[in-house]
């Protein structure tokens, strides 16, 4: 059995969870920048994230639902990930993003991954009362602004070391698939890096460069994995 890890937005999905959550109160294009200087090595991408997830304070969790149901899968994608779990090969994704837009993407596809590693946007009963406020005095549930999980500060090299040691395979027969710099712990650790339109300051620790899923589907075949 090898481990293929994924990035995911930018990777397996063209879309950006948090523009598509920023659309829904007016804050896309702010995120979209701090996004771009993340991906980009100009600021901490753990700094990055709790910049763009303040920005969704008090965004209403049905508003936030909405935007995660948009999220979608790359074109081939889901055959990619079909492919390598019928090949018998460990499929996991290892994103900065959020759980529950990777798993609306996923189901819309119909496809499945052996793990998820992703992070969290904590939700709470709104403090102001609203004319959404229904009859019982339940208040909207909202974004707290605030964003948990394991690739926060933690990095993607250590996700996939745990990985690895609950799968029972070698670190360097790992795969690794990413394009931004918060990918470069993992790229640089596993056995194969391939860079998916990789940013400038990631395209260096990448053995091969894709563009589309086609293409990662014949490095794979290549490499061997399919």
């Amino acid at each position: 059995m090898t481990v293929v890890a994924f990035d995911f937005d930018g990777t397996l999905s063209d879309s950006e969870m948090t523009v598509l959550l920023g659309n829904r109160n007016g804050t896309a294009e702010d995120m979209a920048e701090i996004t771009e200087r993340a991906m980009n090595d100009e600021i901490e991408y753990a700094e990055s994230l709790r910049q763009r997830c303040a920005l969704l304070e008090d965004l209403p969790d049905e508003e936030a639902q909405a935007a995660f149901d948009e999220v979608k899968l790359r074109p081939g994608a889901a055959d990619v990930i079909a492919a390598l779990r019928e090949a018998g090969v460990y499929v996991a994704i290892l994103t900065g993003g959020f759980e529950r837009g990777v798993a609306a993407a996923l189901e819309k596809e119909g496809v499945e991954v052996d793990a998820i590693v992703a992070n969290r946007l904590p939700v709470a009963e709104s403090e102001a009362r609203s004319a959404s406020e229904d009859t019982s005095g339940q208040r909207p549930r909202v974004l707290t602004g605030e964003v948990e999980g394991p690739l926060i500060e933690g990095t993607k090299d250590d996700a996939l070391e745990v990985l690895t040691a609950v799968v029972g395979e070698d670190r360097a027969d790992t795969i690794a698939v990413g394009d931004g710099a918060n990918d470069l712990p993992m790229l640089e650790v596993a056995g194969f890096a391939v860079g998916f339109d990789p940013k400038p300051a990631v395209a260096p620790s990448c053995d091969t460069i894709v563009e589309t899923m086609a293409e990662l589907h014949e490095v794979l075949e290549d490499e061997g994995t399919l």
